[in-house]
């Protein structure tokens, strides 16, 4: 498979985190009231991610693809920072 192209474990694996954890937000409850979901269940789906998690990165390092990867916004400030070195006495003369 190309990076363009996942697989289809990689598409299945995508759907099913992204169905568990829309679950999970759906279900969100504000503290102090009782969580609609048992116990059991929040940690059947927190195990469910973290087995998705560890396949994930399995298939990344098979694929030779890093997971260092993160989403940016565009007015992001990027990581390098340019420092304008100015000389006090360096200034170059025009030449006219």
């Amino acid at each position: 498979m190309t990076d363009q192209q996942p697989s289809k474990e990689e598409r299945i694996l995508r759907a099913v985190k992204r169905a568990l954890t829309d679950v999970a937000k759906d279900t969100f409850t504000k503290p102090g009231y009782r969580h609609p979901l048992s116990d059991d269940t929040v940690e059947g789906i927190r195990q469910c991610l973290a087995l998705i998690s560890a396949r994930e990165r399995e298939l990344n390092e098979a694929a030779g693809r890093s997971m260092d990867a993160r989403p940016r916004f565009i007015d992001e400030p990027g990581s390098s920072v340019v420092v304008p070195l100015n000389i006090p006495g360096s200034k170059k003369k025009d030449p006219q």
